[in-house]
């Protein structure tokens, strides 16, 4: 009898363990998910619905409208702000990866103290607030005459992109064994072609990580697009939608949920897509 008593209370016991976790999964994807689904169900409320307290927040009680998007689309500039948004986006994605990953590499390749030093050197400058430099930038925005452009966001935001890629370069390019490289060279590469065709597949996650990491942070600052750009119509969609779906103490939460959702949405959809390679991206290095 001990013997089917004893089994039964292991497929208890493991029947228990295995739903705690998947209680414990339930509860992580319904706080991870809530978000979204505060964004998606005020975007289509009534705005009789949201103001009535009365009513279930989480929930239509009236009917649902496509008002809230029309005043985003329509009575605002919305779609330019996207398009703005993500040429300053590609921009400096392509000027970080053009410096961060060359210096990456220089970096890991450069052995001994001096090294070291410069490598914690350039970290440290990612350190400073943005805050204090907005207004010395601004009068080298305005010497070069880029006032209200785009191109003086592309020109200043790398200087807190670059110095966080190449640290982050560095060690992933540290991780990548030099015998490959000499391997290369030995069948007839330059150093340059060895990089190029070698070392920097071999480094597609960091690269990868340095993109979504540009991309992530080019969207959702504030200040320096704020104090370069004063125009309407070359706002960036963290400027914009704030501006014109705020005004005084009224709030337009339908259309200011509608533009969060809609700009979250890919960016949600890419980490999932590559949460492995960014993953390794940032973790690179961590068991040696």
């Amino acid at each position: 009898m001990n013997g089917p008593k004893r089994i039964l209370a292991l497929a208890g016991h493991r029947w228990t363990r295995r739903g705690g976790q998947y209680a414990l999964l339930a509860a992580y994807v319904t706080f991870a998910a809530f978000p979204f689904y505060w964004m998606l169900i005020t975007t289509f409320k009534d705005i009789h619905d949201l103001i009535n307290t009365a009513n279930n927040p989480f929930l239509f009680n009236m009917r649902p409208t496509l008002d809230n998007l029309r005043v985003l689309f329509f009575d605002t500039l919305f779609v330019r702000w996207l398009l703005n948004t993500l040429i300053v986006g590609v921009g400096v994605t392509v000027v970080t990866l053009l410096l961060a990953v060359p210096a990456g590499y220089s970096l890991a390749r450069l052995s001994g103290r001096w090294g070291r030093q410069l490598a914690i050197g350039i970290f440290l400058t990612y350190l400073i607030p943005p805050t204090l430099l907005f207004i010395p930038f601004s009068r080298i925005i305005g010497s070069l005459g880029l006032q209200d452009s785009l191109w003086s966001l592309v020109l200043v935001y790398p200087s807190f992109t670059v110095p966080f890629c190449t640290w982050l370069m560095m060690g992933f390019f540290k991780a990548v064994p030099r015998d490959i490289e000499e391997a290369a060279m030995m069948d007839g590469l330059s150093r340059f072609g060895a990089f190029l065709k070698v070392v920097v597949p071999l480094s597609s996650p960091g690269i990868l990580t340095v993109i979504i990491f540009t991309l992530t942070l080019t969207m959702q600052e504030f200040v320096y697009a704020l104090t370069f750009i004063t125009s309407s119509s070359q706002y960036t969609v963290s400027v914009g939608v704030p501006t014109f779906l705020v005004r005084g103490d009224v709030y337009f939460w339908g259309s200011l949920m509608g533009a969060c959702l809609i700009v979250s949405l890919p960016v949600a959809v890419l980490y999932n897509l590559f949460l492995d390679r960014f993953v390794a991206g940032f973790t690179v290095g961590a068991v040696k």
